[in-house]
């Protein structure tokens, strides 16, 4: 799947149809990238916990919000995500960003849902990011 969104090039080699998770975490990856806020706050649980690998974490609803206000100053041009993986309560997205000045990221997060359910909420989050050029 290739689309383009509010000038952002979005690859997806996955065909994520047939899983809800799947289909939520592709939406997440893109809603991150666009800066949707509202919709990135409505799957977090109130004590959603991100870790960024050798950065920062946050802790809480609140500081993932004010995270996630800071990041838009960042703007991207392209995501690429290569995989999405689910099984029962964890996910994983791993991809590529292009930014507008031309750096190269590469990324990994995994994810864990408070349930099994399509509809749970995500209680953590562990971001692995590596500039590539």
């Amino acid at each position: 799947m290739e689309t383009h969104s509010e000038n952002i090039k979005i690859e997806c080699a996955e065909n994520c149809g047939n899983s809800p998770k799947k289909e939520l975490l592709r939406d997440l990856s893109i809603a991150f990238v666009k800066n949707e806020i509202e919709f990135c706050m409505d799957w977090m649980t109130d004590d959603v916990v991100w870790e960024i690998i050798g950065d920062k974490l946050i802790r809480g609803k609140g500081d993932f919000e004010k995270a996630l206000h800071q990041m838009k100053n960042r703007k991207v041009q392209q995501l690429r995500i290569q995989n999405i993986i689910t099984h029962g309560n964890t996910g994983s997205v791993n991809g590529t960003l292009i930014l507008n000045d031309k750096e190269s990221v590469a990324f990994c997060d995994v994810y864990n849902f408070r349930g099994f359910g399509k509809n749970s909420k995500i209680k953590a989050i562990t971001s692995y990011i590596i500039k590539t050029s």
